[in-house]
């Protein structure tokens, strides 16, 4: 429950004595607040903090006067209580200092959404943040207002108003009645992936004070996770030593096994030009970069199959590779498969799950390192690779089981 309690700042004076704060605790949180009141160190630790009997007439105003703050503050808790039992201590704090609640009927959830996507605009402007994650951003508005809509038949609604009944109502609507490109239905990862776009934008309505909480707290959708779709040697060393009769199918298989020996993301290893080569003081040649999605370093040493596609595409282009568009990369990876025999869904990121798995973590890289080239923010990330990889576990456990014969 609530509690508030008094102290002195013995090294801030006020009026020549030192201040009184309150401390209010809740909830296993606090904050503190000045009572504009004032006493001397030696009359606070005489007098107990004001609890033992008072005989100075300005020590009981004192008391009587922290006594009505403390009431004040318990008043205020109790009427932000009555409308949420997970009561703000700083929302409490605008309250005690005259600062009301903010009425947040004002802020609609796609007025929110106006505000942060042009504010992610900019960063992407200046690099900081890809262009496909706007996108999304920009998808996950149109979804909300589909639905507000379609259920409400109104143009925004009130974030305030947001309750367990809209949010699953949206998640519903979502996987069952949303429409894109003449497809129906939005499959489970891709909406919880949604609802944390929508749990975003609104922390970001809460930055610029438009709204207090976060009703998409509440949403506990999980992801269904799949193995990674991978090479193993076998099929890599098809698409490597297969020759291509076509200068374009060439350049795409060049495009992939550079990401398969360098673990970049298409959008990364688009950008890569040759002053993200860095040669360290043992001589050995690194990429240097950091990934578009997070901003998180991503640097990986230059193996020999990647220097050879490097030194192949030299002073061709800008960049360490030729551009080409991820859609028109699997159009075209669907081809080498079917030419190389592979019955898997061949795409670009299948390169970064072979570098994490068949390049890597198959060939004894420590998970750790793993992590750190392919700028995973942590490393349950990398583990999800981990988990795939029967054929090294078993490798290990056929080295175990010679052991014993």
């Amino acid at each position: 429950m609530l509690k508030v309690i008094f102290y002195i700042k013995a090294e801030k004076y006020l009026n020549g004595e030192n201040p009184i704060f309150s401390k209010i605790s809740y909830n296993n949180k606090s904050i503190t607040l000045s009572t504009g009141k004032s006493i001397s160190k030696e009359r606070w630790q005489s007098t107990n903090k004001l609890r033992n009997v008072l005989k100075i007439e300005k020590e009981k105003v004192l008391k009587q006067s922290l006594d009505l703050y403390q009431l004040r503050i318990e008043k205020k808790f109790l009427e932000l209580y009555k409308t949420d039992l997970n009561v703000s201590l700083i929302d409490l704090k605008k309250q005690i200092k005259g600062k009301p609640k903010l009425n947040i009927k004002s802020a609609g959830i796609l007025e929110i959404f106006d505000k942060h996507n042009l504010s992610f605009k900019k960063r992407v402007a200046i690099g900081e943040r890809a262009p496909a994650s706007l996108q999304k951003y920009n998808r996950s508005k149109d979804l909300v207002k589909e639905f507000i809509k379609n259920k409400y038949n109104l143009n925004d609604y009130p974030v305030n108003e947001i309750n367990g009944a809209f949010i699953y109502n949206l998640e519903s609507f979502l996987k069952y009645d949303s429409k894109y490109k003449y497809k129906k239905g939005i499959k489970n990862n891709s909406v919880v992936k949604y609802f944390k776009n929508f749990k975003t934008v609104c922390n970001y309505g809460i930055k610029l004070e438009l709204i207090n909480k976060n009703p998409f707290d509440i949403y506990d959708g999980k992801i269904t996770v799949k193995d990674a779709i991978y090479l193993n040697q076998q099929e890599l060393d098809l698409i490597e030593n297969k020759i291509f009769n076509t200068e374009r199918l060439e350049k795409v298989k060049d495009i992939f096994l550079f990401s398969c020996y360098t673990g970049y993301a298409p959008i990364d290893a688009c950008n890569l030009t040759e002053r993200n080569l860095y040669k360290d003081n043992d001589g050995n040649l690194w990429i240097k970069t950091h990934r578009t999605k997070t901003s998180i370093k991503a640097n990986v040493p230059v193996l020999p199959p990647t220097l050879r596609i490097i030194e192949k595409y030299r002073d061709k282009q800008i960049g360490l590779i030729p551009k080409l568009s991820n859609q028109k990369m699997n159009s075209y990876l669907k081809e080498i498969a079917d030419v190389c025999g592979i019955k898997k869904n061949l795409t670009w990121y299948v390169a970064r799950h072979t570098f994490a798995t068949t390049i890597t973590l198959a060939n004894g890289v420590r998970i750790e390192n793993v992590s750190s080239m392919l700028g995973h923010t942590n490393i349950k990330q990398t583990q999800h690779y981990a988990k795939v990889l029967d054929e090294s576990v078993m490798n290990d456990m056929i080295k175990l089981k010679n052991k014993f014969l």
